[in-house]
Order: structure tokens, then C-alpha cells, then sequence
């Protein structure tokens, strides 16, 4: 495609992207599928533009004040991800030479708000929890993409061998450094058409989120819920971990959600996994399951905002307001999940979330309330599940991921054993 039509290609998808009213990769996969002739390379330089502009708004907003024509064009021009032979190929002299101008700039002296990227309650909120220095390395890890983490399903390969048919299919792979199930991919490349994929030898899974599997840590011939089960990555770890023998339930309360569940369910070769909408929290399922369950993950609806490298439209979609309904949703989910444990049974609640009052918060008021559920440590419990490096793990015995210091998404973790 001639450069100066991709460009304005990428102009109308940032048009669409703006508009902030659905998720980014939503946006972006409707997009293509309006213009199914774009190849692989056009389309990797059309969703990068897009979501460097989410990841820098601000900064490029700023920027893009003293170019000329539509603002989307210039938020293109300035944060192009298809190259520079491209991009001069699509401009005409004087908005050359604006970007010249524009790049020359030392970003160093720019505001703080320039800088960060965020708004303002997200950027305080941040700043109370992680303190100045980390604040910033957070920031900073912030800014770049999220590699692509793969989960080998132990049901049907082993690491070594699933790393060595990538690399026949083209795909390089490293092990991941703290899941021992773990292959990291850098890149996006087209993993869907390869025979590894296709077979269900692995599964995209963040190494943070396959860690999370390991803390529930279900056994053979159990009964397992993964509560909050939505497109069922989790639940397929904890599938393979019970060696495809129990009944492991996935529950959620979308539909369509779960519906995304059954093409990897297909290729996973499970046959323990029985999917389930839910009405709500309250669900009259939860009521006969109530008191038989050996095993619950709560992976509770949160800010995601552990994910802004993969996600960076969702800190301009959320709100401080939308955060606390969020928060005081998380705790009914964990109440109502704790309902269905058997005495001896283990709940472990989760959330892709660096915010303490998604995470410290609504653990410490459940364990408050509910004296019969004994704080497990999570180093612990980890190190039984042959995990020998486990990310972060905090003096209260909750676990943690950063993607400014393990290079996984953000989660936090904490675990209960019912008495």
C-alpha cells in the first residue's frame, strides 16, 4: 500500500480509537476486519501507531498543537510505528519538517503530567502506593509493549519439546524466568497458524497469570472453581494441573466471555471443564455447590491496570469513582466464592491490579471478617508447587508481579485455607 494510504488509514483508526467508548483491541480488530487486504506488516504498524498514541496521549496531544491538519494525522505522524522510509514517503516537505522539529525536543523538560502519561487520580493513587522511585519505574515499564507469554499444556507436551516445534514453525522462544511451564515469544508473531498452537501444545497465558494457577494448586480428582473464569486462560492451567481428571467448573457472568473458552477448550484435549453463566455473584449454583468445593479462584473483575502495556487505553476509560464500585464489587465476588469451600478447602483471591485498594484492601477486610479462613503464605505455598523462583512475595505473605521488576503483568495474589 502507497505510504501516503496507510497513513491515512492510520488517521481514521485513531479517529475511532479516540472516541474511548470500546477496548482498544476491539477497536482495532473491527477495523481490519473493515479493510481485510491489509497484510500482516500493515496491520502490525496501524495497531502499533494506535496504541503508542493510548500509551503517550498526553505527550502527543501536547505535541501535535503546533502541526497543522487533522489532529489524528498529526498524533500518527508523531508516534508512526511503521518506520521512518514509510512515514517520509507519506509526508510532504513542511510536515517533514515540523517532525523534525518535534523530535529535536528534550522530553526530559517536560511537565511531569507529560512525562507519566496519566491522570491525575491514577498517578496519585500510584504515587501513595509505590512511593516516587518506583512510581516512575512503573511509568517507565509502562511505556513499552508486553512479550508474548505462552503456557506449555503439560497434557500433551513438555517445554523443551514444545520450544523446539516453535522454533521449526520460525518462532524463537526463550523459558520464561519464574514459571517452569513458561515460554516467552518477543514480538507477535503469527502463532495461531502454527502446528504447535493448533495441536493445544500451548496456550498464550502471562507468566504472571500462569503463577496464579500454581497457588490454587488443585489436585487430582478434585472439585475446582475458577470463579471468575471469563475467556478461561486460568482455567485451562488448572485443567492440566489436575491432569484432566475432577471437575473443575468455569464461571462467569458473560456469555460471551466464556464462548471464547470453547475453541481452546477444544484444542487443550480437556474433558473435566464444565463452563457455566452465572446471573450474578448470588447465582443459585453458588447455593447448591455451597460447602463441596476443594479449591476456588477468585480472579476478580478489576482496573486490569496491571496490563497497561498490553491494555493503555484502560487508564483513560477508568475513573477513581469507577475504581471504588469496582473494589466494593470484588468483595462481594469473595464473599460469595467463599461460600462454596469445603473445611480444608483453598481459596485464592487475584487481580491484574498494582492498586492497594483492589488488592491489600479487600484481603485484609475478608480476612477480618471470616476468622475461620487461615492466611496462607504464598512463598509457600509456591515452592510446594515446584515454582523455585517466585516473583515478589510480600512480608504479609501475599504474592506480587511487576512488570518493572519481574517483566510479567502486574497481579497480586493472596490465599486462605478454610478452616
Amino acid at each position: 500500500m502507497h505510504p501516503t494510504a496507510l497513513l491515512d488509514l492510520a488517521t481514521d483508526l485513531l479517529r475511532e480509537v479516540g472516541k474511548l467508548d470500546l477496548p482498544a483491541d476491539v477497536v482495532v480488530s473491527n477495523f481490519f476486519r473493515k479493510h481485510k487486504l491489509l497484510g500482516p506488516r500493515e496491520r502490525h504498524a496501524l495497531a502499533e501507531t494506535a496504541f503508542a498514541v493510548l500509551r503517550q496521549r498526553l505527550l502527543y496531544q501536547h505535541l501535535a498543537q503546533s502541526g497543522h491538519g487533522a489532529l489524528e494525522r498529526r498524533l500518527a505522524i508523531l508516534a508512526w510505528q511503521g518506520g521512518d522510509t514509510m512515514i517520509r514517503g507519506a509526508l510532504g516537505p513542511k510536515e517533514q519538517q515540523w517532525l523534525n522539529q518535534v523530535r529535536s525536543l528534550d522530553r526530559k523538560a517536560f511537565s511531569e503530567k507529560l512525562r507519566h502519561n496519566l491522570p491525575d487520580w491514577l498517578a496519585g493513587a500510584l504515587r501513595a502506593d509505590l512511593g516516587e522511585e518506583e512510581f516512575w519505574r512503573f511509568v517507565e515499564s509502562m511505556s513499552g509493549s508486553a512479550p508474548l507469554d505462552l503456557r506449555v499444556n503439560l497434557l500433551k507436551s513438555r517445554r523443551e519439546d514444545a520450544q523446539a516445534a516453535l522454533a521449526d514453525a520460525g518462532i524463537e522462544s526463550v523459558p520464561t524466568p519464574f514459571s517452569p511451564w513458561g515460554l516467552r515469544v518477543e514480538g507477535k508473531p503469527a502463532l495461531q497458524k502454527t502446528a504447535p498452537f493448533v495441536r493445544g501444545d500451548v496456550e498464550v497465558q502471562d507468566e504472571g497469570s500462569q503463577l496464579l494457577a500454581a497457588l490454587l494448586a488443585p489436585k487430582r480428582g478434585e472439585m475446582v472453581v475458577d470463579f471468575c473464569a471469563g475467556a478461561g486462560g486460568k482455567t485451562l492451567a488448572l485443567g492440566a494441573a489436575m491432569r484432566n481428571t475432577g471437575r473443575l467448573y468455569a464461571f462467569d457472568t458473560s456469555g460471551h466471555r466464556l464462548d471464547k473458552l470453547k475453541p481452546r477448550l477444544a484444542r487443550s484435549g480437556l474433558s473435566n471443564v464444565y463452563p457455566a453463566q452465572l446471573a450474578n455473584e448470588r447465582d443459585d449454583r453458588i447455593k447448591r455447590l455451597a460447602g463441596k468445593i476443594d479449591r476456588v479462584l477468585v480472579d476478580a473483575p478489576c482496573s486490569g491496570l496491571g496490563t497497561l502495556r498490553r491494555n493503555p487505553d484502560l487508564k483513560w476509560r477508568l475513573s477513581a469513582k469507577g475504581v471504588d464500585e469496582m473494589c466494593a464489587l470484588q468483595s462481594r465476588i469473595l464473599e460469595s466464592a467463599a461460600r462454596l469451600l469445603k473445611p480444608g478447602g483453598r481459596l485464592v483471591y487475584a487481580t491484574c491490579s498494582p492498586l492497594r485498594r483492589e488488592d491489600e484492601g479487600v484481603a485484609e477486610a475478608f480476612t477480618a471478617a471470616h476468622p475461620e479462613f487461615k492466611p496462607l503464605d504464598a512463598g509457600e505455598l509456591l515452592a510446594a508447587a515446584q515454582v523455585e523462583r517466585a516473583g515478589e512475595l510480600t512480608a504479609e505473605g501475599y504474592f506480587r508481579s511487576w512488570p518493572h521488576r519481574q517483566g510479567m503483568d502486574g497481579f497480586f495474589a493472596a490465599a486462605w485455607q478454610k478452616a
